[in-house]
C-alpha cells in the first residue's frame, strides 16, 4: 500500500498511528522487499518480525521464510489482522511488547539463534538495541529500520561525534553495516527525521574471544557508560565520577600502564582498549 491507501485503510478500520508509540507505517513495497532481501533469508528459516504494523514487511517476509513470528503491541493492529485474515498461514501473530517478549524461550523452541527483522518505532529503538545486546548469544542477526542518527552510532569510528556507548558495545558483540537510507516520504505519517536500515551480525562467543580478550560484558557496559557519561570531560574524570577509580593517581597509573593518555576522552578509545581497561579495573577491584 502507498501512503494514500494506508491512510484510507486506517480510517476505514477506525485506526490511527499512535504518536505515543511513534508509529510510522512503511508505505513503499520496493523498500519493504529490500529490507527482506537484506536478511538473506533461506527457505527453511524462522524469522522474528518486531512490529508487524499493517504487514508491509510481513507479506514479502512470509513469501521467502518458512515461518514468521510477528510481535505487535498494538491491540488495534492485532484485531485488524484477525478480522481481515490477511496474513499468510506461516505467520504467527502475537500480541506482545517487543521489549518484554521472551527471546530465550523463542530461541529454545526453534533450537536456533534468532533472525530478527524490524521497522522500529523510534521511541523504543534504544531500549530494544540494549535488549538485543543482553541476548547477544541468542542472536544470529538483526535487520533494523532506525532513525538515521541512531544508525550512524552503530557504525561510527573512534574519534567521531557519533562514536558512543552503543558503538562500543555493538562492536564488541557484532558487526554492523548500513544497508540503505530511507527518506520520510516512505512512511505514513511522514516522520520528521530520516531513517536508515542497518544489518547487525552477532558474533558467536568463540569468534568474539578470538578478536578480544575474554571479559565480563556487564562490567564492560558499566565502564563504557561511565566513560561516556560526560563527553566533554576526560576519561579519567568520568571514571572518577563513576566511582570506578579511587582517585586520579590510581586512574593515571592504570591508564599509563595500558599505554593510554590520561588526558584522553572516551570517544578516542578503541573497542579493544575499552575491554583492556575493563579488565584492568576489575583487577584493581574498584566496584
Amino acid at each position: 500500500m502507498n501512503r494514500s491507501e494506508i491512510k484510507k485503510n486506517l480510517v476505514h478500520h477506525g485506526l490511527a498511528p499512535s504518536k505515543q508509540r511513534g508509529q510510522n507505517f512503511l508505505a513503499d513495497p520496493i523498500m519493504a522487499a529490500a529490507i527482506v532481501r537484506a536478511g538473506g533469508i533461506n527457505p527453511g528459516d524462522t524469522v522474528i518480525e518486531l512490529g508487524v504494523g499493517l504487514g508491509a514487511v510481513t507479506l514479502p517476509l512470509a513469501a521467502v521464510a518458512a515461518r514468521v513470528i510477528g510481535i505487535e503491541i498494538d491491540s488495534g493492529i492485532v484485531d485488524y489482522h484477525h478480522r481481515r485474515q490477511d496474513l499468510p498461514a506461516n505467520v504467527e501473530l502475537h500480541h506482545q511488547d517487543m521489549l518484554t517478549c521472551d527471546f530465550a524461550a523463542i530461541a529454545a523452541r526453534n533450537k536456533n539463534r534468532l533472525k530478527i527483522i524490524a521497522n522500529l518505532p523510534y521511541s523504543v529503538s534504544s531500549p530494544l538495541l540494549f535488549k538485543l545486546l543482553d541476548h547477544r548469544d541468542l542472536m544470529e542477526y538483526a535487520v533494523l529500520m532506525l532513525q538515521k542518527e541512531l544508525a550512524q552510532r552503530l557504525v561510527a569510528r573512534p574519534g567521531t561525534k557519533d562514536y558512543s556507548i552503543l558503538t562500543v558495545l555493538f562492536a564488541a558483540s557484532a558487526r554492523a553495516r548500513k544497508v540503505m537510507a530511507v527518506g520520510p516520504e516512505n512512511f505514513h505519517p511522514r516522520p520528521k527525521v530520516d531513517s536508515a536500515v542497518v544489518r547487525i551480525d552477532f558474533l558467536p562467543a568463540g569468534e568474539r574471544e578470538s578478536l578480544y580478550p575474554p571479559h565480563d560484558f556487564k562490567s564492560l557496559v558499566r565502564v563504557v557508560k561511565a566513560a561516556f557519561s560526560q563527553r566533554r570531560k576526560t576519561l579519567l574524570n568520568c571514571l572518577k565520577a563513576g566511582r570506578l577509580i579511587a582517585d586520579r593517581s590510581q586512574g593515571e597509573k592504570i591508564l599509563t600502564g595500558l599505554g593510554i593518555d590520561s588526558g584522553i576522552r572516551a570517544e578516542r578509545l578503541s573497542v579493544k582498549e575499552f575491554i583492556k581497561l575493563t579488565l584492568k579495573l576489575g583487577e584493581s577491584a574498584i566496584h
